[in-house]
């Protein structure tokens, strides 16, 4: 029988000053349904905080560098993008290979 492995992506998701822990898990779990439905694997979910930006965001792409099979990374909003927004995040990834943005829901 042959297996069909779903290609890989990751999660980020930018925790705002107002966002709850209720919020937080929400947003996981839009983008473990989000990836499901796009034939996805949903791998690491990074978690930034305000305190500590840019951190979740590097070592997302340190992961990205040392895994060659990221296809995508996933945000649950437009809102959820690092500094510079989509076009920003973009020009950062696309530096380790053709990795796809993907917003899970829009406004």
């Amino acid at each position: 029988m042959e297996t069909c492995t779903r290609p890989l992506a990751l999660g980020y998701i930018r925790a705002g000053v107002l966002m709850t822990a209720d919020d937080i898990s929400a947003a996981r779990v839009s983008l473990a349904a989000f990836a499901l439905a796009e034939g996805l694997a949903l791998g690491t979910v990074y978690l930034e905080h305000p305190h500590t930006a840019p951190a979740a965001f590097e070592a997302l792409l340190d992961e990205v560098r040392s895994d060659n099979d990221v296809w995508a990374v996933l945000v649950p909003t437009a809102d959820h993008q690092p500094d510079g927004g989509l076009p920003a995040m973009r020009s950062r990834l696309e530096h380790h290979g053709t990795v796809h943005v993907m917003v899970a829901a829009h406004p």
